[in-house]
């Protein structure tokens, strides 16, 4: 099949779980014979555009360098191209897209919707861009030929918001054995730190764990890994809750630099909130990190047991105190993240999406779609319970034009 894949800042991955997600499958669909198309997003002063990678061909274009337009022109560029060259499917990633979405169908081309987290629940949108991105998501139910949410908690929002259902497609978790040997250029040693690693974004609450961390007693160093463009103020206000024993590093592109800090953190704290499941909870656990996360029902899906859970900057300062002093504790939570993480498996993921797009490109797909009205009956309250005895895995929903009576298959299964 010729599969195409827009909607993101593309490959190599450098930025966020899309990027993740997008190199991982896109390179074992290029392995198993598929001809993948990737949609690449241009920078200013950027000087490399391989027209290959892994496998995948790339395909650079331009973007508005501003925060509110930047990812729907340059997916409005992708779809443009994506329609004079066709493919069997798509799979277009954000919800935030979906006013494109009949520009594909017109041409022929069936698409699969990533529709990511509960966007609209970011502050930094303002009211507008929140009401756009409710409206997007109505917009992506109505007009794709299918969905995927990569977390039980997204699956479980668009069925009961939407009556619609939904492909789940996790993440993969890479196990991480990178050594300790890059941590000196830092300053660093193994187990004498505590980590954060994240867009600096209200919704990872960096300001929370730095204000909680700044209130313990902690003798291990925070190391904040991360920035964000478009957030210079967030970012003041999170250097402004620091003490002299918090480390700002910006970002770290060296993968095999950031593998040795997930793999030597003494703890891991986890501050995201709307997403859906988590690329880099996922590494943390997949290098046996202890996590410290915050307490939403996504973060409890993935860390279930091996976790502890903060709401607040009180509860991060006390969780920070306890690890630091029972040590046999968190190398044992930290054993049970590597457990964890092996059931999260990037060859199971690809075979997911595989399978969507074969059915996509089979037109094995319901005739109707549900009709993008919401219910208003979702409610985030009491949707914190963990699932520790559910394991992950990529759950593909059979063709039917019944969203309420979906039977599932998991990905491998015949």
């Amino acid at each position: 099949m010729r599969i195409a894949m827009v909607g993101t800042r593309g490959v190599p991955a450098r930025y966020g779980g899309f990027e993740t997600a997008v190199e991982e499958v896109g390179r074992r669909l290029a392995d198993r014979g598929h001809e993948v198309v990737v949609y690449c997003r241009t920078t200013p002063g950027q000087d490399e555009r391989p027209a290959r990678h892994l496998g995948m061909d790339l395909v650079h274009l331009p973007a508005a360098r501003t925060r509110a337009l930047e990812t729907l022109t340059h997916s409005a560029l992708s779809v443009a191209h994506l329609v004079a060259h066709r493919s069997d499917a798509a799979f277009v990633f954000n919800a935030a897209n979906a006013p494109l979405l009949p520009a594909l169908r017109a041409f022929g081309i069936p698409v699969a919707t990533h529709v990511d987290g509960l966007e609209w629940k970011r502050a930094k949108w303002g009211p507008v861009g929140q009401r756009y991105y409710r409206a997007a998501e109505a917009l992506a139910v109505r007009w794709s030929d299918a969905l995927i949410a990569d977390a039980q908690g997204i699956a479980d929002y668009y069925r009961t918001e939407f009556g619609a259902p939904t492909s789940l497609l996790t993440y993969g978790a890479p196990l991480v054995r990178p050594g300790a040997d890059r941590l000196a250029e830092l300053g660093l040693t193994p187990g004498g730190y505590h980590l954060v690693v994240a867009r600096f974004e209200p919704e990872n609450h960096v300001d929370v764990i730095v204000d909680g961390y700044r209130r313990s007693g902690a003798r291990k160093p925070l190391v904040v890994v991360g920035s964000a463009p478009y957030a210079d103020d967030y970012t003041r206000h999170v250097h402004a809750l620091a003490d002299d024993r918090v480390r700002f590093l910006g970002g770290v592109w060296d993968q095999q630099q950031l593998d040795q800090l997930y793999a030597s953190a003494f703890t891991y704290l986890h501050g995201h909130s709307v997403g859906g499941t988590n690329p880099s909870l996922l590494r943390a656990l997949g290098a046996g990190a202890a996590v410290l996360a915050f307490d939403v029902d996504f973060n409890r899906e993935v860390a279930a047991d091996a976790g502890r859970y903060f709401a607040d900057a009180a509860d991060v300062a006390r969780l920070v105190d306890e690890a630091e002093a029972a040590p046999a504790t968190v190398r044992a939570a930290g054993r049970r993240a590597t457990g964890l993480a092996e059931r999260y498996d990037w060859d199971d993921v690809a075979s997911g999406y595989e399978q969507l797009a074969r059915r996509l490109s089979d037109r094995d797909v319901p005739a109707r779609r549900p009709s993008g009205r919401r219910s208003g009956t979702w409610s985030p309250r009491g949707r914190r319970a963990p699932r520790p005895a559910a394991v992950p895995g990529v759950v593909i929903p059979l063709p039917t034009s019944a969203p309420e009576s979906v039977p599932q298959l998991r990905a491998g299964q015949q």
